[in-house]
């Protein structure tokens, strides 16, 4: 499975704000920058990710986004389904296709059952520790791109 640019763009600007200093509201242009993404799009997806109460959108002259609760509660699969993003790998067959192989569909339910149940218990918690652990076994600031 290979993620979407605007799953993998919304994963890398969640874990860009999680990993900034605690309460501080970070900026689209902070991000774009860290991450190396392009702003106006940026923009976009923070505004589906703050819809579906993943983020909290600070007014004012410090303003910009903040997670709208901790990372331990902010599974991939919230992320990803925030922003329209589907793994179902049986979605594009032709449903004539699925019934003449039923072992391989069997096969693939199976498989995309156990990929939405990974999916849901990886948090962003979890990826936060893993850039971290990345960060200190490289000598690096808070600056991380992902």
């Amino acid at each position: 499975m290979k993620l979407t640019t605007k799953g993998h763009y919304s994963v890398k600007a969640l874990l860009d704000i999680a990993l900034q200093p605690a309460a501080q509201a970070i900026s689209v242009r902070a991000i774009a920058q860290r991450q190396n993404l392009p702003a106006p799009y940026l923009e976009k997806l923070l505004i589906e990710l703050r819809r579906a109460g993943l983020i909290a959108a600070v007014r004012g002259s410090q303003g910009g986004y903040q997670l709208a609760r901790p990372a331990a509660q902010i599974s991939l699969a919230q992320i990803l389904e925030a922003v329209g993003e589907t793994v179902d790998p049986l979605a594009r067959q032709p449903e004539s296709e699925q019934a003449e192989d039923w072992v391989t569909l069997s096969l693939w339910r199976q498989l995309h059952h156990k990929l939405q149940e990974a999916l849901c218990s990886i948090t962003l918690e979890d990826l936060y520790y893993d850039a971290r652990s990345c960060q200190a076994a490289q000598g690096e600031s808070t600056n991380f791109v992902v």
